[in-house]
């Protein structure tokens, strides 16, 4: 056991942990949803991002020793990696507007430097987690920044799945460009389509989501490192405030720019806010397909029956040889999820007040557990649903050829009257509408040849 202290006393910490006083309080407090931020590692690696950067601006102007800040970028590069992540066990639903976070983040990486510096974890006065690793910082912008830096690198693995299915659906497109089938509109016979149009139109309505979600997510490259508490910089030197945004571009390989008011960018939610608006569009567009399949996958003898889809397991306990379409019913799911969490993200936004908003860490493990959702069940979707679909080519046409469906290919020579006339009398008398005009108009039937040909 270790003895830490802090303003509000001492507690005795199990020594083989390296978190300290702060997280073991926050742990305490916080034990709410049974989750850890350690489920979050783009917001980990993010973290040791904005440390490593300041250590570097703090070792460059003589604000932290050399010793001390190489030993903090040896910790954040370990940290980044992917290692000590079971170290980080705060609950990501937390009061204090992620303080419990930042100081998590700054007692691991702290623990870690001693052990580095050949020191005790705890002997926080050769290496101090506020003093040194959270020099000329606040958690308002440090972890502000790396919020927006996990989020970032989070809609990159969205919009990579946003692209694979795009694929997906292009290559059925194209196995299935030149098969009939019937349009529906309102649940009713429309006009003819073909199959490789009805899935081309999914792919190009992902795509223009890919375009919006990556648009939306350069929003969270706009940082406000440097504002420390409030956007004023209190507490951080002339050369850290004129030094991090670029050092912190070069640790992440990324484009930042700081806000165009530290003040303002302490508190507003609004890039949260248009990216939870993204993440819910993609949710209705991807639900709607899912509901287009189970539609067209129905029955297979009691439905539409035009689409197979992969059998996955088996679908009743009672009923024998039923197969449910369960990957799009999961697809459903999420998105159902998504739209929750959108409302969430829009209660917690506009509850910020003054200087700060203190639910960010609410609208952050929201939009980071949808999103993840979000990237897997579209895995499990492309994969386990898409890439195997299959096309009844009879049914397709035996739906066609009986619908009225083949009328509209008349109106240019008959007029719309009459060809409403020919499609109710094929209805009346319960014969196929290609099989009524070749009965009773043989003259139009080239018409309906040539056309659905």
């Amino acid at each position: 056991m270790r003895r830490e202290s802090d303003a509000l006393g001492d507690r005795l910490l199990d020594d083989r942990c390296y978190h300290g006083i702060q997280t073991d309080r926050a742990l305490q407090n916080f034990a709410v949803s049974g989750r850890s931020i350690s489920e979050m590692p783009e917001l980990l690696k993010s973290l040791a991002m904005v440390k490593k950067a300041a250590a570097l601006v703090n070792e460059a102007s003589g604000d932290v020793d050399s010793d001390k800040a190489q030993a903090i970028v040896q910790a954040c590069d370990e940290v980044i990696a992917g290692l000590w992540r079971d170290a980080f066990v705060v609950d990501p639903i937390q009061g204090g507007a992620g303080t419990s976070t930042n100081m998590n983040a700054n007692e691991v990486i702290a623990n870690r430097a001693l052990g580095i510096l050949g020191r005790n974890k705890g002997d926080y006065q050769f290496l101090h987690p506020t003093n040194d690793v959270n020099r000329s910082q606040s958690t308002n912008d440090s972890y502000a920044t790396a919020v927006r830096l996990s989020l970032y690198f989070v809609n990159e693995r969205l919009v990579k799945a946003l692209h694979q299915l795009q694929t997906s659906f292009e290559r059925q497109a194209m196995r299935f460009a030149d098969s009939a089938k019937l349009g529906r509109t309102q649940l009713q016979d429309a006009v003819p389509m073909t199959v490789g149009a009805e899935l081309q139109g999914y792919a190009v309505t992902i795509a223009e989501d890919i375009v919006q979600a990556a648009r939306i997510g350069e929003l969270f490259l706009e940082i406000n490192l440097g504002g420390t508490a409030i956007g004023s910089g209190l507490g951080a030197s002339p050369a850290y405030s004129k030094g991090i945004i670029q050092k912190l571009s070069e640790v992440s390989g990324l484009k930042l720019k700081r806000s165009r008011s530290l003040y303002e960018a302490s508190w507003d939610m609004g890039a949260f806010v248009l990216y939870s608006g993204i993440v819910k569009r993609v949710a209705v567009k991807l639900s709607k397909i899912s509901n287009d399949l189970r539609l067209l996958s129905s029955g297979p003898y009691g439905g539409f029956g035009e689409y197979v889809l992969p059998a996955r397991q088996p679908g009743s306990s009672l009923m024998p040889g039923k197969v449910n379409p369960v990957i799009p019913e999961l697809m459903n799911t999420v998105c159902f999820r998504a739209f929750g969490a959108d409302t969430t993200v829009t209660f917690a936004a506009e509850a910020g007040q003054l200087q700060l908003n203190a639910m960010e860490p609410l609208i952050v493990w929201t939009l980071s557990e949808t999103v993840e959702m979000m990237i897997l069940a579209i895995e499990s979707f492309r994969l386990h649903c898409l890439d195997g679909l299959e096309v009844d080519l009879g049914q397709c046409r035996e739906h066609l050829e009986k619908s009225t469906a083949l009328a509209t290919y008349l109106v240019p020579h008959t007029g719309y009257d009459e060809a409403a006339r020919l499609a109710r009398s094929a209805m009346a008398e319960g014969i196929p509408f290609t099989d009524y005009i070749a009965k009773k108009r043989p003259d139009l039937l080239p018409l309906l040849d040539q056309e659905n040909s």
